[in-house]
Order: structure tokens, then C-alpha cells, then sequence
């Protein structure tokens, strides 16, 4: 039967890995870093003396393929559900403050009440949303919803930089769409939303390490890929360094690696070259603050924060699209950020308490048209080679669940 060898321990390389193993297949799993997860990481910061990811993730009910995946390594429990099936928001230019309510069932009745959706939308302006379906593969977000209106400055413009992490000016319009089935598509049950209870780490990763190494594939950290060798149409070994693994016939190769360094590997392959960066920013309060609704997040509208998130007295904010942050000291955007969350939540005005801030340059691909098109297809030019990644072509924007999607569908493509 061979061994399927899995490159990369990130969540695609996980996902594809977790697949195989419950199939009974023989599996191998090689990380070039000290920790599996990839850019989905938990980690302790000394000057919070607080345990904190590396960046904030919502995950909602509708995610099919990060479901099954907790599902089958056990730590859906480790999901924490939001209290309702509701998304507050504050707009800091005027302090409009409000909840967007879909109703469970899949007809969108709650588009009829006024109090249920965007202050100062109509609810025949929602129709617009379906123009993305039928959008151009060169067309973006903003010439296919039109800006102007609260519909758009409130919702469409902020969910599109939070999937695409690029802006709506840039951000490929037809990866929104698949965003907008899986969730509101399938009515409010699919929108619930889920954070991580302890970290991602302790959600998504840990549990699937644990996991597979129950069964005997444990990851082997510190294993870099140097090169591929290849005879004909297939992959002959594997390069790490101190010693080459030389592949039997029956074995075969999944390469879940970020898209350059797939690229060198692999001979004529096509990829996305170009990314966008995210900068978050971590919180340590004297005590837990309250939130909107009790939700563990409230979306901002009109300030440098995007999106803030609580987790016991930490709150973390999140900036999409962030390349230009990149440059800015860091003790000028905690107190920026800072501004916008004492805001947000309606905090007394003081000092900056303890922070953090984790700028991530290479977060994601740039969703651009022109790099949505450099997107590889799960198979390769090599029998034996599959690919896997959120920046590969999916159909999903590159998210958590899309680099999951991306890993089961290379694990359904590689069985024996």
C-alpha cells in the first residue's frame, strides 16, 4: 500500500494526514519548524504573562470541512459557540452600535426586519450579493457590489477584507461568494459562530498531533525539504538535508507548504507570488470588559481595528489587508488600536495597558484576480505529487477553512 508522506504540518498538512491515517493508511508527517500549525499557532507572551495566538480566527457553523476535521481528532469541544447567532457591530464614526441577526432557517425572513439587519439598509439591497456568482474572473469585490451605501461600508467592505485579507478595491469578487453559500446561504444555523475556547493551538492543532501520533504517524519536527528528486513522472525521494528517503513505488507525496518555497521545489510549478500581511494587536485588561450581546467579538466600522475578540481579560484586535502597518512602531499602533477599543467597548479612557502586537507579512496570498488565477490545482504534472494549501485552487478564499478543504481534498486524491 506505501506510505503517503505529508510535507508540511501546517492545518492542510494536518487535515490531509488526519484523512489518510483514519483510512488506515500509512503516514509520515515532516515539519521544518519546532511546532506543527504553521501560521495557526498559540503561544506565551512574558509581557502579557498570558497565553495568545498569533492572530484572532471567527469560525462558524457552516465551515464543513474545519468541522469534520474536529470532529474526527475529537476537539470540536475545544470550539467555545457564541452565545446567539449574531454579529454586533459599532460604527466609531457616529457610535451607531448594532446586532446583525440571522434567524435560523434557511429563508432569510430576518431580511424583512429592520432591527435584524444593517442600520440604513433596505432589504432589496441584500439581492446584490447574488451579482457575485455571476462575477468576472478579473472582476473585484468593489465593482461588483458598488460602493457607497450602509449595506456596503458596513458589511460588504468588512466581510470581504476579513475572508480575502485584501481590499475590496483588489479582493477577487468571486471568491466571496462561496462565503456568503456557506453561511448565509444555509440559513442562520450555518452562521453561528465558534472561537477557540484556549487558543488555536490547543483547538486546531494539538488534538490532530495527538491524534495521529495514537496512531502511529507522528510528526517529525525540524525535517526540511532541501529538494525533490525526480525520475520521469515521479517523485524518487526526498531530500531533508542529512539524508535523502528514497520513495518505494507505492508511496506518494503531499506537499502542504507556503507557495514559494512550493515552487522552488517543484519543477514548473505555478503559484501565487504575492501576499498580504495582518497585524493584530493583544490587550492585557485588569479584568475581563464587557462585550456586545456577550459575544466574544464586535466587528468595528470607521477606525484602524477591524475586529476585536476577548478571551477572559485579553481582548485582541485584528487588521486585514495590513501592508501598510507594516513599517509603523509598534508602540504607535498599540496606542492607535488602543483608541479604537476603549471605543469599541465603551471603556473609561486611561493608559495603554500591557500589549502586544504580531505583524504577520506573509499571512496569505494576495486574493487578487491576477494571483486567484496563479492558484495550482491539487494535482501536479508528477503521478505520485499532490498539493495542498489555502493558496491553492479550492474555490475558497484562503482561510482556516480553506487550507482544511485543501488537505482533504488532497487526501481524497491520494489514496492507494
Amino acid at each position: 500500500m506505501g506510505t503517503l508522506h505529508v510535507i508540511g504540518a501546517g492545518l492542510a498538512g494536518l487535515a490531509c494526514a488526519v484523512d489518510r491515517a483514519a483510512a488506515g493508511d500509512a503516514v509520515a508527517v515532516y515539519e521544518a519548524g519546532v511546532r506543527a500549525g504553521g501560521r495557526c499557532r498559540s503561544f506565551h507572551d512574558p509581557r502579557l504573562d498570558r497565553r495568545i495566538d498569533n492572530g484572532n480566527h471567527l469560525i462558524l457553523a457552516g465551515n464543513r470541512a474545519t468541522m469534520r476535521y474536529l470532529d474526527r481528532v475529537g476537539a470540536r469541544g475545544r470550539l467555545a459557540p457564541a452565545p446567539a447567532i449574531a454579529f454586533p457591530f459599532v460604527d466609531l464614526r457616529d457610535g451607531a452600535r448594532w446586532l446583525l441577526r440571522p434567524n435560523r432557517g434557511p429563508l432569510p425572513w430576518w431580511l424583512l426586519a429592520p432591527g435584524r439587519r444593517v442600520p440604513g439598509s433596505r432589504a432589496g439591497d441584500y439581492l446584490a450579493a447574488l451579482k457575485l456568482a455571476r462575477a468576472a474572473p478579473e472582476a473585484n469585490v468593489a465593482q461588483v457590489l458598488r460602493p457607497g451605501g450602509a449595506l456596503y461600508e458596513r458589511l460588504w467592505e468588512p466581510l470581504a477584507v476579513a475572508a480575502l485579507n485584501t481590499a475590496a478595491e483588489e479582493g477577487a469578487a468571486r471568491l466571496l461568494w462561496p462565503v456568503i453559500v456557506q453561511t448565509f446561504g444555509r440559513g442562520g444555523a450555518a452562521c453561528r459562530p465558534f472561537v477557540a475556547r484556549d487558543g488555536l493551538s490547543e483547538a486546531l492543532v494539538d488534538p490532530a498531533v495527538a491524534w495521529l501520533a495514537r496512531r502511529g504517524a507522528a510528526v517529525a519536527l525540524g525535517r526540511r525539504l532541501r529538494r525533490i528528486e525526480i525520475e520521469g513522472d515521479r517523485v524518487a525521494g526526498l531530500d531533508f538535508g542529512d539524508r535523502t528517503l528514497t520513495l518505494d513505488a507505492d508511496d506518494r507525496v503531499v506537499l502542504a507548504l507556503p507557495p514559494a518555497r512550493a515552487a522552488a521545489l517543484v519543477p514548473g510549478l505555478v503559484a501565487p507570488r504575492a501576499s498580504r500581511a495582518i497585524v493584530n494587536a493583544h490587550f492585557r485588561l485588569d479584568a475581563a470588559p464587557e462585550m456586545p450581546a456577550g459575544s466574544p467579538f464586535v466587528g468595528v466600522i470607521g477606525g484602524l481595528a477591524q475586529w476585536v475578540f476577548r478571551r477572559g481579560d485579553v481582548v485582541s484586535v485584528t487588521v486585514s489587508a495590513a501592508d501598510a502597518l507594516l513599517d509603523t512602531p509598534a508602540e504607535d499602533l498599540a496606542a492607535r488600536l488602543w483608541a479604537d477599543v476603549a471605543r469599541a467597548l465603551d471603556l473609561a479612557p486611561g493608559p495603554i495597558p500591557p500589549s502586544r502586537i504580531v505583524k504577520e507579512r506573509r499571512a496569505t496570498f494576495a486574493q487578487t484576480p491576477a494571483e486567484v488565477a496563479r492558484r495550482p490545482p491539487t494535482r501536479t504534472a508528477f503521478a505520485n505529487l499532490l498539493l495542498a494549501g489555502d493558496w491553492t485552487d479550492t474555490g475558497l478564499p484562503a482561510t482556516i477553512e480553506g487550507a482544511i478543504a485543501s488537505g482533504q481534498a488532497a487526501a481524497a486524491l491520494a489514496q492507494p
